[in-house]
């Protein structure tokens, strides 16, 4: 069981998602955390068809990649997930993981009754957010899908790092403040999950 589970939501291997992102897991694995790192793009994950097999006993009916990837995050303590913008929402690659993630809302809240807002926090969540533009609410959406997909993992979001500006490659190249705050960051984490 890793300590931290890194999810890479970016179609791109070496994008500024990406950078930030393993400069984060750095900053983890500097801290003393074991880190399993996820990208996402590596995995044959069929899309949510919505059939509700998982009413059953909660386990999703769609036998793919999508086992493995939610097993290793669920072992983990903490999660840090990175994705790009695209019209202000999470990649693509990220919503179906998250979309997929539906069956266990359906355990969590329709096999096993869990009251809604009546659980405590068993691990911890950690976003980056990477935009091109300079839109006053570019991350909204994807913060407020990542607390409700963080609400079903039993993780409350400790942090958020959203950067504007940067599209293409090697554009945070140009902020190493921002790659210094990733770092920063991703040692903290590891302090902050140790204390569940």
């Amino acid at each position: 069981m890793s300590e931290i589970v890194a999810v890479y939501g970016s179609p791109r291997r070496k994008g500024n998602t990406a950078t930030l992102l393993k400069r984060a897991v750095d900053g983890a694995r500097s801290a003393g955390a074991e880190v399993d790192e996820i990208v996402l793009r590596d995995y044959k994950i069929s899309p949510c068809l919505e059939i509700y097999g998982c009413k059953k006993d909660g386990e999703c009916a769609i036998k793919d990649d999508f086992q493995k990837v939610r097993d290793r995050i669920l072992a983990g303590k903490g999660l840090i997930i990175a994705s790009p913008m695209f019209f202000y929402t999470v990649s693509a690659h990220v919503k179906i993981l998250m979309d997929r993630c539906q069956s266990l809302w359906v355990k969590k809240y329709w096999i096993d009754k869990v009251a809604f807002g009546k659980w405590e926090p068993a691990r911890k969540g950690m976003v980056i957010g990477v935009g091109a533009t300079r839109g006053k609410k570019l991350f909204d959406g994807m913060l407020l899908t990542m607390q409700y997909f963080f609400d079903v993992l039993d993780m409350e979001l400790w942090d958020s790092l959203l950067y504007r500006q940067l599209d293409f490659e090697d554009d945070v190249l140009k902020h190493p403040e921002y790659l210094d705050q990733a770092y920063q960051r991703g040692q903290d984490f590891v302090k902050a999950v140790r204390n569940i």
